[in-house]
């Protein structure tokens, strides 16, 4: 349910005509501007075994001896590992997970395959190859790395945080710079996920 800020009116939007995808939709699109989110209704299926396709989460439940973990387990163990990764933000105020995942055609992800035979990648329906943003991130030796009072976490490479007295202007440049050596390095394009207004 949404109010539409043209007409005045509250409307119920079904999920078609969200145009949900990775990290995206028309609340971030298309429709930025026209709707405010009043509430969100799911619906979840009861008897569908979760899933648990990370590389962490089948870690997890495999040192606890738990080979169909249900969705409270499930939901359990995903706050724990990122309680575990992700800075505190009441101790380093951070914006969560600041790139997205980029995807890659699948002749491209076999060419960095060869040059960096450990580089995570999803395939994709489509036929793309999701990369994960940590590991490129990561890997070019941004991890802990600071720009004026701004930093890449030394504990999770995808998120960017204040070490005290940056500005908006400073996590930008060092997000700018991010960028533009992964592009360099890798020939991949880091989207940000936050949106910058």
């Amino acid at each position: 349910d949404a109010l539409d800020t043209r007409t005045g009116a509250v409307v119920t939007l079904k999920r078609e005509a969200c145009g949900f995808a990775y990290r995206d939709s028309i609340f971030k699109g298309v429709a930025r501007d026209r709707y405010v989110i009043l509430e969100v209704s799911l619906r979840l299926p009861r008897n569908q075994p979760p899933a648990i396709g990370y590389a962490d989460l089948r870690a997890w439940f495999a040192r606890l001896g738990i080979g169909q973990p249900d969705a409270r387990e499930v939901c359990a163990a995903v706050v724990a590992i990122r309680r575990a990764k992700l800075p505190d933000p009441a101790v380093a105020g951070n914006a969560g997970s600041f790139f997205k995942n980029p995807l890659v055609a699948a002749d491209k992800f076999a060419a960095l395959k060869v040059l960096y035979p450990d580089l995570v990648g999803y395939a994709q329906a489509d036929g793309a190859v999701k990369l994960a943003a940590g590991w490129l991130i990561d890997h070019a030796g941004w991890k802990g790395r600071t720009l004026g009072g701004a930093a890449v976490s030394q504990t999770q490479a995808l998120v960017l945080v204040n070490r005290g007295g940056a500005a908006a202007a400073d996590v930008l440049a060092l997000a700018q710079a991010i960028q533009a050596d992964i592009r360099a390095r890798f020939g991949v394009e880091l989207i940000p996920e936050p949106e910058l207004v």
